[in-house]
């Protein structure tokens, strides 16, 4: 029975790893190299490394990965890679997958070497997505070549990951029981007639580092890929604004327009990647601090945006594959990890 997460008391215990883990990189698998780089490096203004062929990687900071672009035919995100800030903590995780049985395997030296990290524990995640574990990355001196001022990443990890699913409640439970997730906030949202759900998870300081969204009164996934969205924060406005310029100029489509969200506050724009799923481009979201962490309560919002966010370019032809991809998805049981998605601890 999935039991739903909504409270802070519930995290709060002396074992509570709630602030230590950061969103640190993330997989994405495709045969779109080409169009990828020009994404990355042309639109939204991405460091870009060669490694080999098949392999490129996206950098932000001094980090030597934040998106590791690997050859396969996925066209999605195929893991996420979650910083643990200290060895106590990571243990802790570890102890509380290895506790419940989830199968975890050590990643390979050249894995972890791709990813720019020390070393990496994958264990099975929702939807399919890769969890992967580690606790020190690797940083270079190597100047950055990015189109940008810069980008917000620190302490708050480097941006966010947003779900569609059909059991929201268990995604929200997965990573509460792995990683103390709290709950931000919902937004209820009405498009084209279809009522969604979307519930925000915070890990840290960042608003929310993972959004999970669910269609209400019918349990149907009208995307595609594992993800919605991918989500990084620029420095400035300019930044934002000049990246959106950039998108259209390189000819990739707009998803939605710039707009300012209801929520976190956080203005933005949506792009659609190659491989399909969005990216969004944000600036100056709401930061939860100490003192507002203290007295948080979630609260619910209705419609994601106070202003703009306008669909773009969105046709018959669109809301027909969308259509289709929900009866194809609700043939198949969606993947869930029981052991972390079940009862609370």
């Amino acid at each position: 029975m999935i039991t739903e997460l909504s409270t802070k008391a519930q995290f709060e215990r002396p074992d509570d790893v709630f602030g230590s883990v950061h969103l640190g990189y993330v997989v994405i698998e495709t045969q779109k190299f080409d169009d990828w780089r020009r994404f990355g490096a042309d639109a939204i203004g991405l460091h870009v490394d060669d490694i080999d062929t098949r392999t490129m990687r996206f950098r932000l900071d001094d980090r030597e990965t934040r998106f590791l672009v690997t050859y396969g035919p996925a066209e999605d995100v195929v893991a996420t890679g979650w910083e643990i800030s200290d060895h106590a903590n990571f243990d802790e995780v570890l102890r509380r997958a290895n506790e419940r049985r989830v199968p975890m395997v050590e990643g390979s030296v050249e894995d972890a070497q791709r990813r720019g990290v020390e070393q990496l524990w994958r264990l099975p995640g929702p939807k399919g997505i890769g969890q992967e574990i580690f606790t020190r990355a690797s940083t270079t001196a190597a100047p950055l070549s990015t189109l940008a001022s810069g980008f917000v990443t620190g302490d708050a990890g480097m941006g966010h990951v947003a779900i569609t699913s059909r059991a929201p409640e268990a995604l929200h439970a997965y990573y509460g029981t792995l990683f103390n997730a709290r709950l931000s906030d919902f937004i209820d949202e009405t498009i084209s007639g279809v009522k969604l759900k979307i519930r925000f998870l915070r890990l840290n300081e960042r608003h929310h580092t993972i959004a999970v969204a669910n269609t209400r009164g019918i349990k149907v996934d009208p995307i595609r890929t594992n993800v919605q969205h991918l989500n990084i924060q620029v420095a400035t406005l300019e930044d934002m604004v000049s990246s959106y310029e950039r998108v259209k100029a390189n000819g990739f489509n707009m998803a939605l327009s710039v707009g300012q969200h209801t929520n976190d506050r956080e203005l933005s724009y949506y792009a659609e990647t190659p491989s399909g799923f969005e990216w969004e481009v944000g600036w100056n979201p709401i930061v939860v601090t100490p003192e507002l962490e203290a007295t948080w309560e979630p609260t619910t919002y209705q419609g994601i945006s106070i202003w703009g966010h306008t669909p773009v370019g969105q046709t018959v032809v669109d809301k027909l594959a969308q259509f289709k991809n929900a009866l194809r998805n609700s043939r198949s049981p969606e993947v869930v990890i029981p052991e972390l998605s079940g009862a609370q601890r």
